[in-house]
């Protein structure tokens, strides 16, 4: 037992009489009091957050097996990053759930949405086309709700359509064909021959070169249209006509350092490397490709994510799979620094200058607050490994380096409304 007499010491310096121990220990009871009334009232009322998932199911017909995308394709990212921010949201009394709505060919996505703003979802993830990325910002406004592009790479959605209430996650092609311009710059490979599909996605993506060649200093010495006319991209009829087509094709053209495609339906680009009439390298969407992340990336501890994502879906993150990703761990950083699960509060926190998120690419990535889309480097990988990343060393900028990569701000166009 304790008496008058009794000392307590702390240390070879310290010591408390009976007084000063009654004291102390009166100042832990309240401290614990407070505590666990402090959590009382946060279990009476925890911050729960839902997320909308809505995406579209991507053509399974492509030129490799190892292309074909998984069910799970785009919403395992989701999933994974859910389970990062439920982790943090544990010491915060905050909890992350989703909604996923995966449409058939041609279903309206606006139903899915409505579905979800009805059940109180407030944030949502998309993977849909540039025009229904459009018709869910506008009809998700009038509730507030905050949307997430982390699949369209349209530029226009950056800026002449630009919207206040969608962030943009999924890099631009400009920013991807930038990003793989830099490089064949720095390889001294400055004369391209450019080969185009006949979709207009494949348009699109030839624009963006076009624009990366002007902007960077590169010169197309010749275009070429590969006109898509259907059959089955694996079937041997198919492989052995493409076998004495794509050195025919590739025939008489101008003296080239590389060759570029522009291929975003996975028509013929994969049929060209080691196929051309002369020997060059092959890049764009087959060869040497500019992507946001590829299952063999591992640089910057990149290695852990890809370890976590393999054991719990038994397959590689893909591209989608890390845009997803990425997107939930936007909102679950926002959640957690502002204790808020208001869609304006959370907009605007990401968009500030001191919000950053960490994501495995070397350095931290903010959002552009001129359009709204996230800064980002751009891996450029053989599918074997990361070869380089993007921006190159020499590209300078005034403000980021990042920002050498797609529109900067002196030539936006976008006016958020």
């Amino acid at each position: 037992m304790f008496t008058s007499q009794t000392k307590f010491k702390l240390s070879s310096r310290v010591a408390f009489g009976d007084r000063e121990l009654k004291a102390l220990c009166a100042l832990f009871v309240a401290a614990f009091a407070l505590c666990a009334a402090l959590s009382q009232s946060a279990a009476a009322d925890p911050l729960a957050v839902k997320v909308g998932v809505i995406r579209e199911a991507h053509s399974r017909e492509t030129i490799s097996i190892l292309d074909i995308p998984p069910a799970d394709d785009f919403v395992a990212g989701v999933r994974m990053a859910m389970d990062d921010n439920n982790t943090t949201g544990r010491f915060l009394d905050q909890s992350f759930s989703i909604v996923d709505a995966k449409l058939t060919p041609g279903e309206d996505p606006i139903a899915a949405l409505k579905g979800m703003l009805g059940d109180g979802v407030r944030f949502f993830i998309v993977d849909l086309p540039a025009t229904e990325v459009l018709a869910v910002a506008d009809a998700a406004r009038a509730s507030g709700a905050l949307v997430f592009n982390a699949g369209a790479p349209d530029d226009r959605l950056r800026e002449e359509d630009c919207r206040a209430n969608v962030i943009h996650v999924s890099p631009t092609r400009s920013m991807l064909t930038d990003g793989l311009a830099q490089y064949l710059i720095w390889k001294q490979w400055r004369r391209w021959l450019l080969v185009v599909g006949s979709h207009p996605e494949d348009q699109l993506l030839a624009e963006a070169y076009r624009r990366s060649a002007k902007k960077f200093g590169a010169k197309i010495v010749e275009e070429r249209v590969y006109q898509d006319t259907g059959g089955g991209r694996r079937s041997d009829s198919g492989s052995v006509q493409v076998q004495r087509q794509m050195p025919v094709f590739t025939q008489n053209a101008p003296d080239y350092d590389v060759l570029v495609a522009a291929d975003e339906n996975d028509v013929f680009a994969g049929y060209l490397p080691y196929r051309t009439w002369e020997p060059r390298p092959v890049v764009g969407s087959a060869g040497l490709r500019p992507v946001s992340w590829d299952p063999s990336h591992e640089f910057w501890g990149a290695v852990q994510l890809q370890n976590r994502f393999q054991r719990t879906f038994k397959r590689g993150m893909n591209a989608r799979d890390n845009q997803a990703w990425v997107a939930m761990r936007l909102i679950g950083d926002a959640v957690a620094h502002t204790r808020s699960a208001d869609p304006k509060t959370i907009h605007d926190d990401i968009v500030s200058p001191g919000f950053a998120l960490g994501a495995f690419k070397g350095q931290k990535l903010t959002v552009r607050d001129w359009n709204q889309q996230l800064r980002q480097p751009i891996l450029l990988t053989d599918g074997q490994g990361t070869v380089s990343v993007s921006p190159q060393e020499g590209f300078l900028h005034q403000t980021s380096q990042l920002d050498t990569l797609g529109f900067d701000r002196p030539e936006t166009k976008c006016k958020l409304q």
